[in-house]
């Protein structure tokens, strides 16, 4: 975390430096003080921010693809005069354990259109959703979607 906020800080002495203010060099800025990491990284990376980097991205590529898919699919089911969905509600067994993990996978899960987070279990192993769509009442395959999907993903980036 102390190596995301040093890339923040030569992104903004990087804009002061130009003189330009703009997201557009803010970003470059940024870009530049992660190859200045990344080049230091053997002496200073303790936590793997370069890796993190990269799986934050990867996560959010992701998402973004998700959301879109899901998005045309319920567009496309709301459109059509039949129905194709078949709901239900999934227990999914939770490899998260810090709070901060739970909430992001819970979170992107209830963004994502056709699913809803609905409870997490008093143990806080396992957390409810509804899909609209269990296809054929496969349970196993929305649950593997999640777990191989977006939570491997979210755990790339926060351990």
């Amino acid at each position: 975390m102390t190596l995301f906020l040093l890339n923040i800080l030569l992104a903004l002495i990087w804009a002061f430096i130009t003189g330009q203010f703009t997201l557009a060099n803010v970003l470059i800025g940024f870009g530049l003080g992660y190859v200045v990491i990344l080049i230091a990284s053997p002496a200073i990376d303790n936590d793997n921010y370069v890796g993190r980097f990269w799986s934050a991205l990867s996560l959010l590529i992701f998402f973004l693809k998700e959301l879109v898919v899901s998005s045309i699919r319920v567009a496309i089911d709301v459109i059509k005069p039949s129905f194709k969905m078949q709901s239900g509600m999934v227990r999914i067994p939770l490899d998260a354990q810090t709070d901060v993990e739970k909430t992001l996978l819970a979170n992107m899960i209830s963004l994502t259109p056709g699913t809803l987070s609905v409870d997490l279990s008093k143990d806080e192993k396992f957390l409810y959703i509804h899909a609209m769509y269990v296809d054929n009442g496969d349970v196993e395959a929305v649950r593997r979607e999640i777990k191989d999907g977006m939570e491997a993903r979210i755990l790339k980036v926060t351990r």
